[in-house]
């Protein structure tokens, strides 16, 4: 099955036009060798060899923003599959669209010298039709955003067909597809209204040039949302149930706390995880009873009508 990918092409899409014409995606990252040898499937193990090079030569950036770097820079060269889509802004509120058609070259020279051969649509896709949702991923801060989940609403977009059967999640473990729907468009509210929740008094949102505390992506799913606290000592890892097991959840953020530790954190900071739910969830509790640094919230929703 095709994926889908937001890609953005040089810093504020500054090359966007040039590869629409040339017919291709790319990127630079100071990285000025020849990958055809060193792309392994493994992303870790690319990052492990690439990171001291990048860092080599930007000395200033973080390990946090090195590491997103180098997994833009595999997913571009290495992990975009031949066929998948990508769109990229054209910066007048609307998306390129094409379809990968070449594997990795490189091009000594370029600006962007990591390229990907790619088939660009005529039709261009308006940032005004996309639902609320897939319009804040497609947006989300970072090269490339896997927009797959919203595969059928940018099918409908893209090939202007009418498709009425709504999504329903392939998840096995969602138990509650009503809940799983609510908590979705919960994670965009929680975005947009960070700062006037509990979390958002001790901590912001994690952002770097490259990502977003968004669905940061990490080697076993995307963390729905990532924050750092005020003093820069901890990382928050912010799970919603979405309708899923109890157990699945726990496990889900011990590991996702587990990755932010090893692979994003400095060695000063510690790690904490959050979970929140629509209910009191006895299970959850009794799960975390046992797990060390995640606590719980329960979240309710008010609805008033105004008569004006």
């Amino acid at each position: 099955m095709r994926n889908y990918y937001r890609v953005m092409l040089g810093r504020g899409n500054m090359y966007a036009d040039v590869c629409r014409q040339r017919g291709f995606i790319g990127a630079g990252f100071d990285i000025k060798q020849d990958l055809s040898n060193s792309l392994p499937e493994n992303w870790r193990e690319f990052n492990q060899k690439f990171i001291p090079i990048f860092l080599e030569v930007n000395p200033s950036k973080s390990k946090i923003a090195a590491g997103l770097s180098c997994g833009a820079l595999h997913t571009i060269s290495k992990g975009i599959q031949v066929g998948d889509i990508v769109l990229s802004p054209n910066r007048q509120g609307r998306y390129f669209v094409g379809e990968v058609t070449g594997e990795y070259r490189f091009v000594a020279g370029s600006d962007q010298p990591h390229q990907r051969a790619v088939a660009w649509h005529e039709e261009l896709v308006d940032r005004s039709d996309m639902s609320e949702s897939l319009r804040n991923s497609a947006g989300s801060i970072g090269t490339v955003s896997n927009i797959s989940k919203y595969r059928e609403e940018l099918e409908q977009l893209i090939k202007d067909e009418a498709k009425t059967q709504a999504l329903v999640s392939q998840d096995p473990t969602v138990e509650d597809a009503t809940v799983f729907a609510l908590e979705k468009h919960l994670e965009d509210f929680l975005v947009a209204n960070w700062s006037s929740t509990p979390l958002g008094n001790t901590h912001d949102l994690y952002e770097t040039e490259e990502s977003s505390g968004q669905q940061f992506p990490t080697d076993t799913g995307p963390i729905d949302l990532l924050a750092i606290s005020k003093d820069k000592q901890e990382l928050l890892v912010v799970e919603l149930k979405k309708g899923r097991a109890s157990d699945a959840v726990v496990g889900q953020i011990q590991r996702y706390m587990g990755y932010v530790k090893e692979d994003v954190a400095e060695d000063h900071q510690r790690v904490r995880g959050v979970i929140i739910a629509l209910d009191d969830d006895k299970r959850i509790r009794r799960a975390l009873q046992v797990a060390q640094g995640i606590d719980f919230y329960r979240y309710e929703v008010k609805f008033d009508l105004i008569k004006s």
